[in-house]
């Protein structure tokens, strides 16, 4: 039967958190998270770099418009201008300026018409000879200062160079200003330039706008020669350089665009990653679906089958379902084993008597070896014990007490010794007392070991509500007589009760405590200590023996509760943890063993189902 618990126990096993199905789920989850982040990485790489690709096409267009609706703003100035350059009435005008050409051709309609804002003719000295700056149709003599002065600075000859005219921007003030300027020849381009005619057309934020037909305007704070472009999440932000006569930018045009594409890319990339990862989810589902019908539910089946067996303790065949698979296979092995375990089973009922009858007169004497060894040693140490004082020094005393000549202070020192030596003799007798006392019964224990074995060797012990830590008190006191090495044991105060066998539990504490002293003296101490917490959880009783002994390696606990087996190589036998743990089993309870590793101590943990009494968490050393 322990053969078909163990294998319902891996069978049941399915459906824990290591269950087959639950590590299915896990493989399945890493695929689907594995192939999910592969596939955004891929469409990352390609979709990403694409659509980026188009918004620095997009940022590109939008710069070169800029700059040519700027360009073409002055160009259409330098047009203006260049008509009033190549123009013979211009030319006389600046040999011989007269009032009839500044009232017909640089009158303010003539302006208006040219769509100029301000004009001014300039010799070949520098010397300004006439200029105009209209404001809704009338003079506005500060921004005409600002031009006057604007035209002082500029280097009208570098900027015309090898050609006839040329278009900046200039500031004037808080304004911008789109100027063209023209050497004035005549009309058929003949004769030496007599200077420079400039017209100027003001761009403000509006018309800017207009142009590009955006939210764009003008800054003339953030002022930069190279094109700039900050980004958000949701638009970009554009400024262009608005350039002057020396190349270098005297404005900016900010503009913000949406980024669309970056959007747009967005919105391809989440609905591919979603749709990819929809269609993994989906063949995962049915990948489980089919696992679970093909695999999963014919292992239930075993495992409700064994449950049948395990509670009704029947070796029925399991019904097969003709598969010829591997599933098949197992169940076919499956049923053969279950044949197998039926004729063990008969063969191990007859067996179980002379075998159980061999093993339990030798557990016996294990025991009563174990009781009987702290007797031998109470005996041992009363025989070997020296008395107290020497009778022959006191008689001498005492005969000296006697005389009548004694000094007084000679016969202080001799009573004071005698009365010394009485009381050593008194508190000898009693330590002789008690150690006799702690033999008897260790004794007490021997004969009810022996008594106990006039019941059935198969008999199922009767269990009774038992004072487990009154037991552990008796045992520790034994305990300390069981070698030469000195053990403080610790224990709780307060009683635990426990269904239990009282004389059986005595004799598995018992063997627990002398293989927690013999684990002491292995490590080679002179002394150790013995810890015993008991706790009661959910209706079980847990008693934890801990000693720091020589310990074991964590991966010999099982083994030592094999019929023989030993950690110690010059002993021989090993049958106490084996009775103890069927003991503890035919007791409704448990016993395992636990160890951090060689010369770590040990830690032996019984449990019993609890009976009347409350925990205590009081601790005494005996």
């Amino acid at each position: 039967m322990a053969a078909l618990r163990a294998a319902a126990g891996r069978i049941g096993a399915l459906r824990s958190p290591a269950s087959l199905g639950a590590k299915l789920v896990l493989i399945l989850t890493g695929v689907g998270l594995a192939g999910s982040v592969a596939l955004t990485l891929l469409l990352a790489s390609v979709i990403t770099p694409s659509f980026n690709q188009l918004e620095t096409r997009s940022i590109d267009q939008h710069v070169d418009r800029t700059r040519a609706a700027l360009s073409e703003y002055a160009s259409k100035v330098e047009s203006a201008v260049r008509d009033y350059g190549d123009w013979t009435s211009s030319y006389d005008y600046m040999a011989a300026p007269s009032a009839r050409f500044e009232s017909e051709s640089f009158s303010p309609l003539a302006m208006t018409n040219l769509d100029v804002n301000g004009m001014a003719y300039i010799g070949n000295d520098g010397r300004i000879v006439i200029a105009r700056w209209l404001r809704s149709g009338a003079d506005d003599p500060v921004m005409r200062a600002r031009l006057i002065a604007a035209i002082r600075q500029m280097p009208l000859a570098r900027a015309i160079g090898t050609g006839n005219s040329a278009s900046f921007y200039t500031r004037l003030g808080s304004q911008v200003a789109a100027v063209g300027i023209a050497q004035v020849r005549r009309s058929d381009g003949t004769g030496a330039p007599r200077g420079y005619v400039l017209m100027a057309r003001q761009l403000s934020s509006t018309q800017i706008a207009e142009l590009l037909q955006l939210g764009a305007r003008l800054d003339l704070a953030n002022v930069s020669d190279a094109e700039t472009i900050t980004t958000a999440p949701r638009s970009m932000k554009i400024s262009v350089p608005v350039r002057g006569v020396n190349g270098h930018a005297v404005a900016s045009t900010v503009f913000s665009v949406p980024r669309d594409i970056t959007t747009l890319g967005q919105r391809m990339l989440i609905l591919a990653i979603g749709g990819s990862t929809l269609l993994l989810v989906v063949m995962l589902f049915v990948l489980r679906r089919i696992f679970t019908r093909l695999v999963l539910r014919p292992l239930h089946r075993v495992e409700s089958h064994m449950q049948v067996v395990r509670e009704s303790g029947s070796l029925g065949l399991l019904e097969e379902e003709g598969r010829r698979d591997e599933i098949g296979s197992l169940g076919t092995s499956f049923n053969s084993m279950l044949s197998q375990l039926k004729d063990l089973r008969e063969q191990l009922e007859v067996q179980s008597f002379a075998l159980g009858r061999n093993e339990s007169a030798v557990a016996v004497m294990h025991n009563v070896r174990n009781a009987l060894n702290p007797i031998s040693t109470i005996i041992s140490k009363g025989i070997a014990q020296p008395p107290p004082i020497d009778r022959a020094t006191l008689d001498r005393a005492v005969a000296e007490l006697a005389r009548d000549d004694l000094p007084q202070l000679r016969r202080e020192k001799l009573v004071a010794f005698v009365a010394a030596a009485v009381e050593a003799e008194t508190r000898d007798r009693g330590e002789r007392r008690a150690q006799l006392q702690d033999g008897r019964e260790a004794m007490s224990q021997v004969l009810e070991i022996i008594g106990a074995q006039q019941h059935a060797a198969h008999e199922r012990p009767a269990l009774e509500p038992c004072n487990v830590t009154e037991i552990v008190a008796q045992n520790a006191t034994i305990a300390r007589y069981s070698g030469e090495v000195s053990i403080m044991f610790g224990f709780p105060a307060q009683p635990h009760h426990v269904m239990a066998n009282r004389l059986i539990l005595s004799q598995v504490i018992g063997n627990l405590f002398a293989n927690a002293a013999e684990a002491i003296a292995a490590k080679g101490t002179q002394s150790g200590t013995v810890t015993v917490t008991i706790d009661e959880l959910d209706g079980q009783t847990r008693v934890a023996i801990r000693d720091d002994g020589e310990g074991f390696e964590p991966q010999a606990g099982a083994t030592l509760f094999q019929r023989g087996y030993s950690t110690r190589g010059h002993k021989s036998g090993g049958l106490g943890l084996h009775w103890c743990a069927n003991s503890m089993n035919a007791m409704d309870g448990a016993l395992r063993l636990e160890s951090e590793g060689e010369g770590r101590g040990a830690n032996a943990i019984l449990t019993l189902r609890a009976a009347a009494g409350e925990a205590g968490a009081v601790g005494i050393a005996a």
